[in-house]
This record gives C-alpha cells, structure tokens and sequence, in this order.
C-alpha cells in the first residue's frame, strides 16, 4: 500500500499542474509500468480507497479523499521552539476544514490594505459563506451602492457600519444601498 501511495502523491503533483489526471499509457509511462494492466489494477486499488472515481466514458478523475493532504500529528509554536513534527496521524481536505456549506460558499481575492490589521492582505483568498445577515464583529463582504467592500460588522445608534482594520481607513456608515453579500469564515494566501 504504501508503494500505491507513493504512485497517488505522483499523480496528485500531474493533477496540480495539469487540472486533469493522464491516460493509462501515460501512468505507465510516468510511474514505469511496463501496462496498461498494472494501471488498471493500481486505480482500482485507489479507487476502493477512495482516492479516484471514473467518469461515465471510463476515465479517471480524483475521488473524495483525493485532495486530503497530511496533518502533522504535533503543532508547531509560532512563539518559543517546540519539538519537531512527527509524522502524520490524521488527513483532512482543505474544503472539509473550511467549508460547511459549499453551495452557499465563494472564494474572493482580497484587493487593497484595509483590513491588514486583521491580517487580510491584498493577494489574500477569503472564504465567504453568502448570507444576508451577520452579527457585529464579524467580517463581512457587504455590498454598499454598487461596489462591494471587506470590512467588520460594526453596529452604532441602531445602524451597520463598516469598520476597517487600518487606521488610515474611514468608519463607513451606510445610509441607504446597503447590503451584507456573505460572512468570511476563512482565507488563505500562498507564499512565494
């Protein structure tokens, strides 16, 4: 098994850069198989598992468990040195661990400086679980006239506002034309 894992992680890397998983002949030629037989046999071994599915025309296409990326069994102290990770006990999938709802969820690209103080930077992916309501200290997308803005839910004499999370950023009070698109659950930003 741990040998078709090893196959799997070269075949997640294809997937990364290509959206699409390869040919049979492909998978033979890239994980030297000597057929199209043995690529038969390793994806119904991953599909058992879970890791692939086949399309109605019989191709492969990644299964449920297919995007579950390893989670270090220790965390690591982003004060003080802790001891160093250990090897994996758990998987999870990046949309399990931040998606609760994915027909109510869209990913927006951050644009601008005015919730860096809360972390959220230009470039950054927030998670929005679209939702007209939302409570008072959370991060919204809120849509105020025609343009949409990122902001914390803020409420003041009975009104919304918007409130920034850099100082150089007015308080925004919207009077009229004022709605909340989602609330952000998550975000993540890719280095290098």
């Amino acid at each position: 098994m741990s040998r078709d894992l090893h196959y799997l992680k070269q075949l997640q890397d294809y997937y990364a850069r290509h959206k699409a998983l390869p040919s049979f002949s492909a998978i033979a030629a890239m994980l030297g198989f000597g057929s199209k037989n043995s690529v038969a046999a390793l994806a119904s071994r991953l599909q058992s598992l879970g890791y692939l599915e086949r399309t109605p025309d019989h191709r492969l296409k990644p299964g449920r468990r297919f995007f579950e990326r390893t989670l270090a069994d220790s965390s690591v102290q982003a004060g003080a040195p802790t001891a160093a990770l250990e090897e994996k006990t758990d998987v999870l999938t990046i949309d399990d661990f931040l998606i609760d709802r994915p027909s109510q969820t869209v990913l927006v690209r951050v644009k601008g400086d005015s919730m860096k103080d809360a972390g959220i930077l230009a470039g950054d992916i927030v998670v929005v679980e679209k939702r007209s309501t939302a409570n008072p200290g959370e991060i919204v997308v809120a849509m105020v006239g025609a343009e949409f803005t990122l902001k914390t839910l803020g409420r003041e004499d009975g009104r919304y506002t918007l409130i920034p999370a850099n100082a150089a950023y007015p308080v925004l009070r919207p009077t009229e034309n004022f709605e909340i698109f989602g609330v952000v659950v998550g975000q993540f930003r890719k280095y290098g």
